[in-house]
């Protein structure tokens, strides 16, 4: 298990390295105590590993929660076992990035075994059995779908903000650039999930994209991770959630190449299993599963 805290000043750099036993609360831990729950004026980013597909729970600071996609119906319980292993019985904000299985699969399972207060989805429509059945569960459950596209504040308090930066057109030939892109800021450090958004969608955001760390687009793809949009980012940490011996070949050898430009921090579910990292709006540190 590794441990790296990287202490972020505002004008001094401090980094550190130790080895650590960690059992992370996945389906296979015996740790259901509170344990792993966020530290007031705490934001926790767990990248749940569920193979080939997204899933990402955040503890926010301000005491919410977020779930953003879910990975594929098979890997649910996955996703509903780690969350509950953290000691929650609720979600205040799940977001769909778009109704490809393997980010919205398992969202269904999620809604009907937590309460949920609000659902985001872009507006983009599929005909798969895994998103018809995911708008029956929110129907049933008596919720309502809020559009997910740029410029959508989903939350904003002192010192912590959520906004959506894409999508910014109506339609596209791929789904993929459907993607809701995401960024929440706390205090000094801000994170990014960008879903599977591709280069064109990259190249449609305007607003401030510059974050510390960035969920990868589309399980490090070559399709994302443009060069200027990676330029713009500046990340210090990418965490790219993808499964082990994929048949995409994920990710693509030029996008880590092109990652290691910015940074040295680059961690995925294939090799690290799950991942945490945590802020308290200074500092980052960065915990794995392996």
């Amino acid at each position: 298990m590794k441990k790296i805290i990287i202490v972020l000043m505002f004008l001094v750099l401090i980094s550190g390295c130790a080895k650590i036993n960690l059992d992370l609360p996945n389906s296979n831990s015996s740790n259901t105590t509170n344990e792993f729950k966020a530290s007031e004026d705490e934001l926790v980013a767990h990248f749940i590993d569920v193979g080939q597909g997204d899933a990402n729970f955040i503890e926010l600071p301000n005491g919410d929660t977020m779930l953003i996609d879910a990975g594929e119906a098979y890997e649910s319980d996955t996703v509903i076992d780690y969350i509950e292993n953290l000691g929650y019985t609720d979600i205040d904000y799940v977001i769909g990035t778009h109704p490809h299985t393997d980010h919205i699969g398992g969202l269904a399972d999620v809604i009907n075994t937590f309460d949920v207060s609000s659902i985001y989805m872009p507006k983009a429509v599929s005909t798969s059995k895994t998103y018809e059945n995911l708008l029956e569960t929110i129907k049933d459950k008596g919720l309502s779908i809020h559009t997910g596209k740029a410029g959508v504040e989903v939350l904003s308090e002192d010192n912590l903000s959520i906004e959506m930066l894409a999508p910014n057109a109506e339609k596209y030939s791929s789904m993929n650039n459907y993607s809701i892109v995401l960024k929440i800021t706390y205090g000094n450090i801000s994170f990014l999930y960008t879903g599977d958004a591709e280069a064109l969608s990259e190249k449609e955001i305007t607003a401030d994209v510059e974050a510390d760390v960035l969920k990868v687009g589309h399980h490090g793809s070559d399709t994302s991770s443009s060069d200027d949009f990676l330029a713009r980012v500046n990340p210090s940490y990418a965490i790219i959630s993808v499964g082990a011996n994929n048949s995409y070949n994920h990710p693509s050898s030029s996008t880590i190449e092109k990652l290691e430009k910015y940074t040295n921090n680059i961690y995925r579910t294939d090799l690290n299993g799950s991942i945490i990292v945590k802020s308290d709006g200074i500092n980052i540190e960065v915990e794995t599963e392996k």
